[in-house]
């Protein structure tokens, strides 16, 4: 990577930029997500992000075929870098690491989080699904090295990033690949902090299903929001416990280290955007119902089976019953008659019962 591309990756951040700005942008306060088209105009652009994904009114799109990570699990001895750089809290990724499954080859750039503030309302995440938010995002960025030499030069351009979009959400198990960042946020608290962190299988934080997302053209969601990246957001959430987002919420800080009055890094996630007649392509069909996982496949089956089994024995039971109650019919009748018929139809009568063939009596008579 050359030393603008270099230039870039320390001072990008997250989906963000630092080295040109004239204006120190905030998600609230004077220089809020409000004021942010004065300073930044693209950020006041007809295709900017994040937004609100209506599932009902996306378009199926079979030519979207699965993600395909490359060399994302395969991190090799080299530390990874986290740094605050006091808008979130960015992992530098190197390049040889790669996306696959778009119309060209993007080369990993970095990956960064956004969450909320740990209090009643709920939010968090900066895309939402039919209006509900996740408790947080994952985004992992690319440039499109195919085309472009570097990140500066990709950036610009319209079909110059790809950004894969995680929701996250809470329950009671730890994710452990997330561990692998949040137990280092306490070395990076304050902005511009920087620290080296064993790398790790980054392919460990995406969702198993990387086939089912949603796709639309859209733009950084910071300043100065170029309306460069193509955006694919998952279908499939990924947990993390309670305990893991409530530090990522609460340990680290937008300002300095020496500055007097410390600011908690909270609520750093941009609100939706008005899609402006964009559309939104899915890479799954709404009749394909929820993702299943083998699991539940593997028990889908063997509960058809016993389901098969079962009524197959109640069947034969039931066929059984008839069969019994069929047989006492005939043998009662038999009976009766033996009782009203003379000395040779009673002999005929003994024949048939031992014999066992009811249903012939009256050939017999």
């Amino acid at each position: 990577m050359d030393c603008v591309a270099l230039f870039m990756l320390l001072f990008l951040p997250g989906l963000h930029w630092t080295a040109a700005e004239e204006t120190s942008w905030t998600y609230t306060g004077m220089v809020g997500q409000s004021e942010w088209s004065e300073h930044y105009p693209e950020c006041g652009g007809t295709s900017q992000s994040p937004v609100d994904v209506v599932t009902t009114q996306t378009k199926y799109d079979p030519a979207l075929t699965p993600l395909t990570p490359l060399g994302y699990s395969q991190h090799g001895n080299q530390p990874f870098t986290l740094y605050n750089n006091g808008h979130t809290a960015v992992i530098e990724l190197p390049d040889w690491m790669s996306l696959g499954g778009l119309p060209w080859l993007f080369s990993a750039v970095q990956m960064h989080l956004h969450w909320g503030n740990g209090g009643p309302s709920y939010g968090g995440s900066e895309h939402t699904i039919n209006g509900q938010s996740a408790e947080a995002e994952l985004h992992v960025l690319h440039y499109n090295s195919e085309l472009y030499p570097n990140m500066s030069a990709a950036m610009t351009q319209r079909d110059g990033l790809a950004v894969l979009g995680i929701l996250i959400v809470t329950g009671e198990e730890t994710n452990p690949a997330f561990n692998n960042i949040i137990n280092y946020l306490s070395r990076i608290r304050h902005a511009n902090q920087k620290v080296f962190i064993p790398a790790f299988d980054v392919q460990s934080l995406l969702p198993e299903d990387l086939g089912r997302y949603y796709r639309y053209n859209g733009s950084l969601t910071t300043p100065p929001c170029y309306q460069s990246v193509i955006w694919s957001l998952f279908n499939e959430r990924v947990q993390i416990s309670k305990a893991q987002l409530l530090k990522m919420e609460t340990i680290l800080f937008s300002s300095k280290a020496g500055d007097p009055d410390r600011m908690l890094l909270q609520d750093n996630y941009r609100a939706t955007q008005p899609l402006n007649h964009r559309a939104v392509f899915a890479s799954f069909t709404a009749e394909s119902g929820k993702e299943l996982t083998s699991g539940e496949v593997t028990a889908i089956v063997i509960g058809i089976m016993c389901g098969c089994v079962g009524l197959a024995v109640i069947v034969r039971f039931i066929i059984k019953t008839i069969r019994f109650f069929t047989l006492l019919h005939h043998e009662t009748v038999a009976v009766n008659r033996w009782h009203s018929s003379p000395t040779r139809t009673r002999l005929a009568l003994i024949n048939c019962v031992v014999c066992n063939i009811p249903f012939w009596i009256e050939k017999c008579l």
